[in-house]
Formats: C-alpha cells, structure tokens, sequence
C-alpha cells in the first residue's frame, strides 16, 4: 500500500521530536526530516527568531520531494507570536508552496479545538520568560490556561534534557484534576514515554507538542479524520488483572 509523505522541520539539537514522530506516524506516512540551521553567538530568544524566518527556506530545502504535508516541530519560536500571526503566516506558505503546512502550535491549537476543550493545564520545561510567552500565546487563543505546572531538568530549565522520571515525578507533585486537559509544551522534551503514567488511573486528555503534530499531519497525509480524546478510565474489578 502506497503511504504518504509528511514533511518535518526540526531545531538542530532537537532530540525528542524524530523518534517521537516516527513512532506516531508509524506505518501511515514515511517521514522526511530537515533542520534549521545551526547559529552559534545567538540568544534563545534570537535563535527562535531565526527559525520563524528561516521557514520559507526550510519548505525549499525539501528540493523536488513531493510532500503531502509539512510540520514545523518547533513551539517555542511560535510562542514569540500572537496565535492569529502564526495561523496566517501557516496558511499563506501553505498556499506559496502548494502543501498543508502548519507549526507545532497551530496544530496543537486544532486539536484543542477539535475536543473542545476550553481550558487546558500547561505543563512548560521553558525559561520561566518563555513560559509567559506560552500562557499568553494560549490565552490569546482563546484557551483558558488553569494552571502552568513548570517542569526542570536537575533544577535548571532545559527541554531537551528532561528525563521521563523528571517530567512523571513533577506532573504528580502538582497534583493535576483527574478530568483535566493537560498539554505538555515543547517538541525537545521526551513526553511519550510518561504519558503512560502521568494517565494513569485517571481520565485525563493529554496532549502533546509532537503528539498533536502527529495528528495533524497524519489527517493531511491520508486525507481522512483521526480520532484523538480521552480513553475512559475505568478500575479493575476487585481480583481481576489489568
């Protein structure tokens, strides 16, 4: 059977967003991965500058391949965006390039939508200016943030070096609603793994940043809807294994 292309754009020290897409695409869509440039002497904040103007580049960087959709697995250049810039920047290199096109937000924001989820938990392993950025871009959005639960790495902030027990361990010393909407920020950080026990016992939707990448770009690939929401959580009765 013959399967799509899905396009991917990831930060050069980015360890988390391939080998958690992969997993995600699985057998649906091959994945084509390309990285924005590395720009040594810069700040966070400039570097993710760079990458927002890098874009248009990084589609072209793809050469003749043809691709059935594009994603920009990067939140954090998006966060120094309002929400309706960036739907409007995706939108119009969608139509340059003649591919669906969408950053990590904006299909995070469609998967918020597509729950109808009005409030959601932030969980953000961000510098804490990075962070209020995030809160702010949500707000902006249209999403009421309840709580922002950050998350660090050997007590510094450092996304890509958050470890599952660290992610796990700090989620549940937050001690989220058993019914909330949490979204865990950040295509950097390893997520799939703590899902499984961050979700455990509870019916939490929990969503993403290569998660609801994912989802967006496997919907364009094979052009059909793809089911995302809550797994009822139900107990074992008294004596039986789960």
């Amino acid at each position: 059977m013959s399967r799509g292309r899905a396009g991917v754009i990831v930060p050069p020290a980015n360890p988390a967003a391939e080998p958690e897409l992969a997993r995600l695409l699985g057998s649906r869509a091959d994945m084509h991965v390309t990285r924005f440039p590395v720009r040594p002497g810069l700040t966070l904040a400039e570097r993710l500058e760079a990458y927002n103007e890098a874009l248009p580049a990084m589609i072209c960087s793809f050469g003749g391949l043809r691709l059935d959709a594009i994603v920009s697995a990067c939140s954090g250049s998006r966060y120094l965006l309002g929400p309706d810039e960036d739907r409007l920047a995706c939108d119009e290199l969608s139509r340059r390039f003649g591919v669906p096109f969408a950053t990590a937000t904006l299909a995070t924001l469609e998967a918020i939508e597509h729950l109808g989820a009005e409030e959601i938990i932030l969980v953000s392993p961000y510098e804490p200016w990075l962070t209020e950025l995030a809160e702010r871009f949500w707000k902006a959005a249209g999403v009421h943030v309840g709580r922002v639960v950050e998350v660090r790495a050997r007590g510094r902030f450092a996304p890509y070096k958050v470890t599952q027990a660290e992610l796990v361990e700090q989620v549940e010393q937050a001690a989220l609603p058993d019914d909330a909407v949490v979204l865990i920020s950040g295509t950097g950080m390893l997520t799939l793994p703590a899902l499984v026990s961050i979700g455990a016992g509870n019916d939490r939707v929990l969503l993403t940043s290569n998660l609801c990448s994912a989802w967006w770009a496997l919907s364009r690939v094979t052009g059909m809807p793809i089911g995302l929401g809550r797994v009822p959580y139900r107990p074992a009765a008294q004596g039986q294994r789960t």
